[in-house]
């Protein structure tokens, strides 16, 4: 995403905010035992999901390599598929630790290593 300025017939300084698609991952977080009201405020089943104890979250650019991500994520372990955004980019996966760890290894390897998608490092809390 990019800023232009630009000077309004006023003489006035306006800023534009422009998104300028590229091939990238933005945010690769893992959240290990997260908190049970956290599922119910993504959305989320607490009783199905809270007992598989991690949450995986992803954006992507551009939007529509979320549905590629999630059906990768899905297909590379057991973790289940909590939300895609196919607008924005967005991916939430849950599943243990390990089954929503190897799901992000899995989808960053494939978007860049095939894709050539630019990858960010994996962070967790």
């Amino acid at each position: 995403m990019g800023f232009t300025d630009h000077l309004s017939p006023e003489g006035k300084q306006r800023i534009i905010q422009e998104l300028v698609p590229g091939k990238q991952v933005s945010l690769a977080h893992i959240i290990a035992n997260p908190d049970r009201i956290l599922y119910t405020k993504l959305g989320l089943d607490p009783a199905l999901d809270y007992s598989r104890s991690a949450i995986g979250i992803m954006t992507v650019s551009p939007a529509e390599t979320a549905i590629i991500m999630g059906d990768i994520a899905i297909k590379s372990s057991g973790a289940d598929l909590g939300f895609v955004d196919r607008f924005s980019g967005s991916l939430i996966i849950t599943g243990t630790v390990s089954e929503v760890e190897a799901s992000v290894e899995a989808v960053l390897e494939y978007v860049h290593g095939t894709l050539g998608f630019s990858v960010c490092a994996v962070t967790r809390t």
